[in-house]
């Protein structure tokens, strides 16, 4: 976390909390500042924790329902908050404080409803509506309820995606499958409700003996098993996403009935599988979930042939309910499996990365039972694949292809000439972020590295050069994180090598920061100045609507050809640039950036005085791309406000200097005469001491040996 999140953070929840004076946010950031660590130390366990909060809570029910359900949906950094709930249940006086915070906040509420309410009235009804249309009203209201809870919600999802994805892929729609295959819902291999097949006059079963109740039950099954409705066992419409329930034959004999409700959790199973497969399928979910889908159809194929062997047997009189039971034992547990990871895919509206981290956190969590574990392995890798395939080529190319926004970094279309006129360096910050949902959680902690590693060879790219990486090898996923971690390093150290190199040697990095930043803004190049400000002062002395920038940059050039600055090769970049503030406005509004007084101090009027050239004046520098990442304008703003009080010093020196020739004139006088002029005369002396003084601090003091560390630590980077 940042120093800028911190005090955000910090900011936000004593607003919350209505906390005014006291010792105020910094002693709180201090603190946290130093107790943080770089990386994540500690991993909380959360079973504990849970059981305090749920001792102390008044409704433990509804909390352990409610931490399930986030559970369900793979919520991120649940377990640390449940961890800091905990601890705070254990300190009585914060408990106490943010009661008492509490309440005072819900009658602050109370009180702004009161005098909200107050403004208006309750319009009297004119017209009553009978008991009769309110039926037929809560009826129809009933239907439209029940049917778009079935079919409407998956066709709406599916329409926000495409919307979503045809708007980030414009010139490239998404495949879309023909509208027939949501039509025809024979093709699904799920259970069809309200629309039975069968045209066989159903015998009642509770007249047959128990031989035939058996063998009638046994068919019954092998087609309840495969998605199709039998004569005496039959699917209920399902409610929302709810597990399929079933309805057998109350005339059943009870010891048949025992057996039957053994194995109809697989027919519920089978029936939560299929669902997911053909909804996942559609190519709007994205290619990490149709990958998934893909390895759970294999595995139903194999569940297929298996039914397909038992009809066999039953066809030849050899299947008994017994059997059955005995033969679909191990599927059961595949099956249930399977169901448990659509459902929680499902309920968490996972996509690319979060689908990924079920999977995974699944996979890890089935650690004592290997046949499980063997099982999310495979489905996990089988869903990696894709999005392997896109980490591939961000961290060994630098490109992105992410058609179905399910990578952990999205591009967003920025233009980098604005780089130059933007002061928070849009560019590099928001052209590539990362998207936290999307992060897988095995590859959490390489999030950063994998973020730079892309960004760094794409800067190369942008540039007209093809880089690939020499150490480029296959992703696969394995439990193993240290594999992954060797291969996104060896990347990211190719990458950094890459781009310092580029430009460190292309780019002349070093030679624009030592001939050009340091000559014309640390005022480093002396000659160069004094023919400038020579040339410039009577200009500058007007004030700053009057002066002429095309003059100003004539003279400019004048100086430049006529000092030693004449052998830079850069010194074309430097460019006049009058301000509209002055330099204390200029950092008072760079102070007020995300505070309270920041809209005040923008819209205020940038000044009651009308500024001079002198107090206007600075230089500006173009920096082409990609030097602009480096020297952006953050940074130019900085070496600007440096250079404004240097030259300002300079400025108030010349004048003192001007003074100390004027004052040669007190010589012709006599010596009874020139001693008036001994009390001004050591004034002016003791304020070119103090300006000459301050000005060698500056530079040689503070700005030299910073500017060598800076050189040295460019020397040595890597």
């Amino acid at each position: 976390m940042s120093e800028f999140r911190i005090h955000h953070d910090v900011n936000e929840l004593l607003s919350l909390l209505r906390v005014h004076g006291g010792e105020g946010a910094e002693v709180y950031i201090d603190l946290l500042q130093k107790n943080r660590t770089p990386y994540v130390t500690t991993t909380v366990s959360a079973h504990s924790a849970k059981v305090k909060i749920a001792e102390f809570s008044r409704t433990p029910e509804d909390f352990l329902k409610k931490y399930d359900e986030l559970k369900s949906k793979n919520t991120r950094h649940l377990d640390s908050l449940v961890y800091l709930l905990s601890k705070l249940t254990e300190d009585k006086e914060t408990l106490q404080y943010l009661q008492q915070n509490a309440k005072e906040r819900a009658e602050l509420a109370a009180n702004a409803a009161t005098s909200g309410s107050t403004n208006f009235s309750v319009p009297s009804s004119t017209s009553k509506i009978s008991l009769q249309e309110l039926e037929e009203l809560r009826k129809q209201l009933g239907s439209v309820t029940a049917n778009s809870s079935v079919q409407q919600p998956l066709e709406l999802t599916r329409k926000m995606l495409r919307d979503k994805q045809n708007k980030k892929n414009s010139g490239q729609p998404i495949p879309v499958f023909p509208s027939w295959v949501y039509e025809r819902p024979a093709l699904i291999g799920d259970f069809l409700i309200g629309s039975s097949l069968s045209t066989d006059t159903t015998v009642p079963i509770g007249t047959l003996p128990l031989a035939s109740q058996e063998s009638m039950i046994v068919e019954d099954l092998l087609y309840v098993l495969i998605g199709v409705d039998g004569r005496y066992i039959t699917a209920q419409p399902l409610v929302g996403r709810q597990s399929r329930a079933f309805s057998v034959d109350p005339n059943l004999d009870l010891s048949i009935k025992e057996l039957v409700t053994r194995i109809l959790p697989v027919a519920a199973s089978y029936s939560a599988v299929t669902r997911f497969i053909e909804e996942k399928s559609s190519f709007e979910y994205g290619q990490v979930n149709h990958a998934l889908a893909a390895a759970m159809r294999t595995l139903i194929k194999e569940y297929m042939i298996l039914i397909t062997q038992l009809e066999h047997l039953q066809r030849q009189g050899l299947l008994s309910l017994q059997k059955l039971w005995f033969y679909i034992q191990p599927t059961m547990r595949t099956l249930e499996i399977l169901a448990s990871l659509a459902t929680s895919v499902d309920k968490g509206e996972c996509m690319g990365g979060s689908t990924l981290s079920l999977l995974h956190d699944k996979t890890f969590n089935y650690t004592g039972d290997s046949q499980a574990q063997e099982l999310c392995l495979y489905l996990t890798k089988a869903a990696s694949v894709p999005y392997f395939e896109i980490l591939e080529k961000w961290i060994y190319r630098g490109i992105i292809n992410d058609p179905y926004s399910e990578f952990m970094v999205e591009e967003h279309e920025l233009q980098k000439e604005k780089i130059q006129e933007d002061y928070n360096d849009k560019y590099w910050d928001q052209r590539y972020t990362v998207v936290q949902q999307q992060i897988p959680s095995f590859l959490q902690k390489m999030a950063d590295k994998i973020l730079s590693t892309g960004k760094y060879l794409n800067v190369v790219r942008e540039c007209g050069r093809d880089v690939t990486c020499p150490v480029a090898k296959e992703v696969i996923y394995t439990l193993k994180e240290r594999a992954y971690v060797e291969q996104i390093e060896k990347a990211y150290n190719y990458a950094s090598k890459v781009l310092l190199d580029f430009l460190m040697e292309e780019k002349e990095l070093v030679a624009h920061l030592s001939r050009s930043i340091k000559h014309y803004f640390l005022m480093d190049q002396g000659d160069f100045f004094v023919h400038f400000m020579d040339l410039t002062e009577e200009e500058l002395k007007k004030p700053v609507d009057d002066i002429i920038t095309t003059r100003l940059e004539a003279l400019l050039e004048l100086a430049l050809r006529m000092s030693t600055a004449n052998t830079d090769p850069f010194k074309d970049d430097l460019k006049i640039d009058l301000m509209p503030h002055d330099l204390i406005t200029q950092l008072l509004r760079v102070l007020a950036i995300e505070t309270k007084q920041e809209k005040a101090i923008i819209s205020a009027d940038p000044t009651e005085l009308t500024l001079s050239g002198l107090e206007a004046f600075s230089f500006d520098y173009i920096v082409k791309w990609p030097l602009s990442l480096i020297i952006n304008r953050k940074a130019l703003t900085r070496y600007q406000m440096l250079f404004r009080h240097m030259f300002y010093c300079k400025h108030v020196e010349r004048q003192l200097c001007n003074v100390w020739i004027s004052n040669k004139t007190a010589k012709q006088f006599s010596l009874h005469s020139a001693k008036w002029f001994a009390g001004a005369f050591t004034l002016r002396q003791r304020m070119l001491n103090f300006v000459q003084n301050i000005q060698y601090y500056m530079m040689f003091e503070v700005m030299e040996p910073t500017w060598h560390i800076l050189e040295k630590n460019l020397k040595l980077v890597s």
